[in-house]
């Protein structure tokens, strides 16, 4: 018979104390105490009474809670911190009431503020991490280098004490085998025995864990030594482990293996953890497939390979869905001049506002494309933390220099629009600046200048970037571009250049000034390709296109 589960041990990020900081919501609670006449407090999540002279490491006050208390669970990230506890009183139906709805709004503001800390943590922690793992996509490695990084830094990053990775084997086309899953080979682990991994017995009943985690899910147990699903309990207890969180590897829809982790102590495990995992996951796949990619020895497997990666990463690099926000038409456009292209374009919302994305990546072919991929989820991940688009660019320039070497660097251009001032905020790294058409009182379009000027991303660690901002007026068109367009040449090797480019898009809007943003793109390309005729280009072509409508 199975012993009772013990009772779960807080850990990082899961004790309300975690998050204390000047006593803020324990004032209020002995204010309003003070107030109404009824004692108000905040316990953690071990009953321990919390006031304003609290502090993180402090133990609190031991005080058994009054018979007739009503209790609001404070909840954080889908789990129960603490509580707000309300004392009896002998107050009115009205001021009862009152009373009631002053603490389950003390309750709630409280679950808000720790869970918005909670998420912006494991933001944070996420880009460094995933970072990390991008830039083993763009400087390849050794396979046993790259899962042992991922399995330190997963430890790490989850407060956890023991894992393991496990590939499934290589096909003779050098693929993963996925039909068995009792297949899966060792291939880094951390604080675990030879005899456990080495142990034929699998952990879980059918082998559901490994079976689940290479569909896709991330699978978890607060306490093996007592999950039903386990089928060796007693070798869990005799390897010290607890807590357990799994999730495939999985690249391009291709499970290619499985992350093991452990924790000595029971915990449960958060959304925020389990989508981090999950991440990990994915990412540490990609780089797996790059190491492997980098010992294949025919060169046709090699290009087939790199094309099949850099095609995944480029297809999901790019927006699926056009951003639809009122008072703004969107149209883009992306050309690779090979296989592989190193220039990207992002447009998504953030902050109730459009971000514009517009770049490109030193170089061609698998290098620039990971990259690319790399610099596209940094520039995203520091615009969801910070509305000042120039510590975005601060930061990500310095990120990019941290993992990259000098000869790789990246040029870039990044705004956003708010939809309900129509001012644009842009921020330049090395890029050509977006040409801004208006038209005057007598309809007809003119030139726009945009200020604005920066270092290229990746090149001096420390450079600082200037945002600027100028209000945008209805009938507005504004057009962000790559080097592939004006650079385009001839038979003779002319080159399209910014002022064929000014006129093709002024030559549409004179004989339609209420053209479309999709309208200006196309005739960009169509005066392009009549200009280059069937010469072929040495780089790749890319093209926004944003016009400010009426609302």
């Amino acid at each position: 018979m199975k012993n009772s589960a013990p009772e779960l041990a807080p850990t990082p990020g899961h004790s309300l104390r975690d998050y204390w900081t000047h006593g803020t919501i324990a004032s209020l609670c002995a204010s309003l105490s003070t107030l109404g006449g009824v004692r108000i407090e905040l316990r953690d999540e071990q009953g321990y009474v919390l006031d304003s002279e609290s502090y993180r490491d402090s133990p609190g006050v031991i005080s058994p809670i009054p018979e007739g208390s009503r209790e609001i669970p404070v909840i954080v990230s889908d789990e129960q911190l603490g509580t707000i506890v309300v004392h009896p009183h002998d107050h009115d139906l009205s001021q009862s009431a009152l009373v009631d709805q002053i603490a389950d709004l003390i309750a709630k503001t409280a679950g808000e503020m720790c869970t918005d800390v909670a998420n912006l943590r494991y933001r944070i922690s996420e880009v460094g991490v995933l970072y990390r793992l991008s830039s083993l996509l763009v400087r390849g490695g050794r396979v046993h280098d790259t899962l042992r990084l991922t399995l330190e830094m997963a430890l790490d990053v989850l407060g956890l004490d023991a894992g393991a990775i496990m590939l499934l084997p290589e096909d003779s086309e050098a693929l993963p085998r996925v039909d068995r899953e009792n297949e899966l080979e060792r291939s880094a682990d951390i604080g675990l025995s030879d005899s456990w991994l080495d142990n034929p017995i699998p952990l879980s009943i059918d082998r559901e864990f490994d079976r689940r985690c290479l569909a896709g899910e991330v699978v978890s147990s607060p306490d093996l030594r007592v999950d039903e699903r386990v089928l060796v309990p007693d070798d869990c207890r005799t390897e010290n482990l607890a807590a357990f969180i799994g999730t495939g590897m999985v690249f391009d829809d291709q499970p290619i293996g499985v992350i093991r982790l452990y924790s000595r102590q029971p915990r449960k495990f958060t959304s925020a953890e389990r989508k981090l995992i999950r991440s990990i996951g994915e990412s540490a796949a990609a780089s797996v497939e790059q190491a492997r990619l980098l010992k294949m020895q025919a060169r046709q497997r090699r290009t087939q390979r790199a094309l099949r990666i850099a095609g995944a990463v480029q297809k999901r690099m790019l927006p699926e869905v056009t951003p639809k926000l009122a008072g703004i038409d969107l149209a883009a456009k992306y050309q690779p001049s090979q296989e592989i292209g190193g220039d990207f374009y992002d447009l998504f919302k953030v902050h109730d506002k459009l971000g514009i994305l517009v770049g490109d990546v030193v170089g061609k072919g698998v290098v620039a494309g990971m990259l690319m991929s790399a610099v596209r989820a940094t520039v995203r991940a520091y615009a969801d933390l910070s509305e000042t688009l120039d510590v975005v660019m601060n930061r990500t320039n310095d990120a990019v220099c941290r993992d990259t070497t000098v000869s790789e660097f990246v040029t870039m251009w990044y705004g956003t629009i708010c939809p309900e001032t129509r001012v644009l905020s842009s921020v330049v790294a090395g890029h050509d600046m977006p040409l801004l058409l208006r038209r005057d009182e007598h309809g007809r379009y003119g030139l726009v200048k945009i200020a604005g000027e920066g270092m290229v991303v990746g090149v001096i660690p420390g450079e600082r970037y200037t945002m600027n901002e100028i209000p945008l007026q209805p009938n507005d068109v504004l057009i962000a571009f790559t080097d592939g367009i004006t650079d385009a040449a001839d038979f003779e090797n002319q080159r399209f250049g910014k002022g064929r480019l000014l006129d093709s898009a002024m030559g549409l809007l004179e004989e339609n000034p209420d053209a479309s943003a999709n309208d200006v793109l196309e005739r960009v390309f169509w005066s392009m390709r009549q200009f280059s005729g069937l010469a072929s280009q040495a780089d790749d072509e890319t093209l926004v296109v944003v016009r400010i409508t009426d609302r």
